[in-house]
């Protein structure tokens, strides 16, 4: 699913969406999450060219650098953010992921046979329900997503 940006007006002039450090782009994961931080791990070996900033969601400023992608949307899939603002997340910023990086390429062609992106996102959804039962720990499996997301919205509005 691809976000909607929104653009801001400072002072008269159109503000762009920064993803810092003067990467094409940047990735969002979640750091809690023992599987994900080990993926993100791979995600950087594999970025020979430097395209990418990989953030964990707990990164102090992620959301206020990202302001259209709601608090919940970190918690329920990866989020990957261009330069100009375009947002994919779950298996679709996967796929564009597979895209970006040079051995990514070798197989993100599955993506383009029928039926491949509905298995894909029906993957995703039911790994990222269960991505603390497949490897995280007691930390997480301890702390439910509705509880950690409703906190942080809870600090976001204070």
């Amino acid at each position: 699913m691809t976000v909607p940006v929104v653009r801001f007006t400072i002072a008269g002039e159109a503000e762009t969406p920064s993803t810092g450090l003067g990467r094409a782009y940047t990735v969002v994961f979640d750091g809690d999450c023992k599987v994900c931080t080990r993926l993100s791990k791979l995600l950087r070996a594999w970025d020979r060219t430097h395209q990418l900033e990989v953030v964990t969601s707990q990164q102090r400023g992620v959301m206020a650098r990202f302001p259209w992608i709601p608090a919940r949307a970190y918690a329920d899939a990866l989020q990957m953010v261009a330069a100009d603002g375009t947002t994919w997340q779950g298996a679709e910023a996967i796929e564009q992921l597979l895209n970006v990086l040079p051995r990514g390429r070798l197989i993100s062609w599955v993506f383009r046979i029928p039926f491949v992106r509905t298995l894909a996102d029906r993957f995703y959804r039911w790994f990222a329900r269960n991505r603390y039962r497949l490897g995280c720990g007691a930390h997480c499996q301890s702390r439910p997503l509705d509880v950690m997301w409703a906190e942080a919205e809870k600090a976001g509005r204070a």
